[in-house]
């Protein structure tokens, strides 16, 4: 009967995953437990399909602290010199301190006596941490991704790091890939200080296509590229937009949503919920960017200034519960209703229902909210069908409630980005939403204050429909001006 040691068992368990072998190095080095959060399993799953071949293209888009460096980095590279000694590796990141300090931290795992006992035959032959090589030939190199663009050198010192680097490439190409050869990883790629450069940007995603893509071969050479999002054109955004077929994408916003439509923190051992909400209310843009790799830009945003917001309604002299709906002309168009108060101050929003879901579903809960809010006038607009939609919602509120709401539809014949674009002031000053409008009406939300004055967005129902909400005020001042003159 065969006998198995405890370096076999543990040596297998270490193997099974990325995650057990991070798991165990952590707690061998630093003498305490590694915390699992479910983001971990998930960027762990994602690295183990690599060892395995399955993805060859892999982005990783998570906040800054929560422990990406750690498990897809230093212990992913570690772990492939453990599965194969011959594997070889190139590491970049934004500044060759910060790729040379992983370099070192990839050596000093390998270097912990529990990780010899397990894996022999990975023994580094050099304290180098920009170069270096296994007695089986394989190794690491680990540089800036962005030259020297980023410090104060130029020139020959730039050019040389890019053919060292290029000839480091070539070099992985030419791995026997029948088993894991090793990958190129690039984490952090971009300082946040310098992602609204678009020079720096266009430096760092050229390197790429001149240093990366047009010297690796392989399609087999696997290239994982990890970051938390800081603008629409960095290098995740840039390749996404290129090739969005060729990447497999683990998006992993802070706040997640889950099947009930509750938001729970990713990792609540880094961030509760609360101490979330209290980094957006600091600043949105970091936040959204950072936190919740969500990109926009910082200039040329329609609604630039922002939003005001309420705790409590004001105590108004006119005071009007109406709403304004945008029915979807197509299966990729939002429904959007919104629900507002609307007084001599401005629209202070109540609700908002915004969907793709079908019209047997949206129809019913249209009819649903607008009885819940005791809504005194709805306005729709009628384009594709939107006549028969407001027909059926109001039968469904009268059979809900008796409800006595006043119907009107109309078709809009104007431009709708012209609208959007004209009344963008008056919707900024006129439009107060409830203080944390963000966390409840998520979607709405990025739609809003993600909508560019030029060029493509992606959805222009909420804006649309948030625009519609200031034009009703001036055709309800007009048809009042109208009626004093004939009296």
């Amino acid at each position: 009967m065969a006998e198995y040691r405890d370096v076999d068992i543990i040596r297998t368990w270490c193997m099974q995953s990325v995650l057990n072998f991070t798991r165990y190095c952590f707690k061998e080095k630093y003498k305490r437990k590694f915390i699992v959060g479910k983001h971990h399993i998930r960027i762990a799953e994602a690295l183990d399909k690599v060892i395995a071949g399955e993805i060859t293209r892999l982005i990783i888009n998570i906040a800054p602290r929560y422990g990406k460096t750690e498990l897809a980095v230093k212990n992913f590279i570690a772990c492939g010199l453990s599965i194969n000694p011959k594997a070889k590796f190139i590491h970049l990141s934004y500044s060759d301190d910060l790729a040379r300090d992983n370099s070192r931290g990839v050596q000093e795992i390998i270097r912990e006596d529990s990780y010899k006992r397990l894996f022999p035959k990975t023994v580094p032959t050099s304290v180098n941490t920009r170069k270096w090589f296994t007695t089986e030939g394989g190794g690491l190199y680990a540089v800036s991704s962005a030259g020297q663009v980023t410090g104060f050198g130029a020139g020959l010192v730039d050019e040389e790091e890019e053919k060292e680097l290029a000839a480091a490439v070539e070099e992985l190409d030419g791995v026997d890939n029948s088993e894991f050869g090793g990958a190129i990883i690039i984490d952090d790629p971009i300082k946040p200080d310098d992602a609204r450069s678009e020079q720096v940007r266009d430096k760092v995603n050229q390197k790429f296509e001149t240093t990366i893509r047009n010297r690796v071969n392989s399609r087999r050479t696997p290239i994982i590229i990890i970051m938390q999002r800081l603008d629409e054109d960095d290098l995740c955004g840039y390749l996404q937009k290129l090739e969005p077929e060729e990447w497999t994408v683990l998006s992993l916003p802070c706040i997640e949503v889950d099947e009930n439509g509750k938001e729970t923190p990713l990792w609540e051992f880094k961030h509760t919920l609360q101490e979330l909400y209290t980094l957006r209310e600091k600043n949105a843009f970091v936040f959204d960017t950072q936190y919740m790799q969500n990109p926009r830009p910082l200039t040329g945003l329609m609604y630039e200034r922002g939003f005001r917001t309420y705790d409590v309604l004001p105590v108004t002299r006119q005071h009007k519960i109406k709403a304004y709906i945008d029915t979807a002309d197509t299966g990729a168009d939002f429904l959007c209703m919104i629900v507002y108060v609307e007084t001599e101050i401005g629209n202070y929003v109540l609700d908002v229902y915004y969907t793709q879901e079908a019209m047997e579903t949206t129809e019913a809960e249209t009819a649903r909210i607008i009885c819940q809010h005791a809504v005194e006038e709805v306005c729709v607009e009628s384009n594709n069908g939107g006549r028969g939609f407001a027909r059926t919602v109001e039968k469904n509120c009268r059979i809900m409630a008796n409800n006595k709401t006043a119907f009107t539809w109309f078709t809009q014949t104007e431009n709708k980005n012209v609208r959007i674009f004209n009344h963008s002031a008056e919707v900024q000053n006129l439009t107060f939403f409830p203080k944390d409008w963000a966390r409840l009406y998520p979607k709405f939300y990025r739609d809003i204050t993600t909508y560019k004055k030029e060029g493509k967005n992606a959805h222009d129902d909420a804006p649309d429909a948030l625009t519609g909400t200031v034009e009703r005020r001036k055709k309800g001042s007009q048809i009042k001006k109208l009626k004093r003159t004939f009296n």
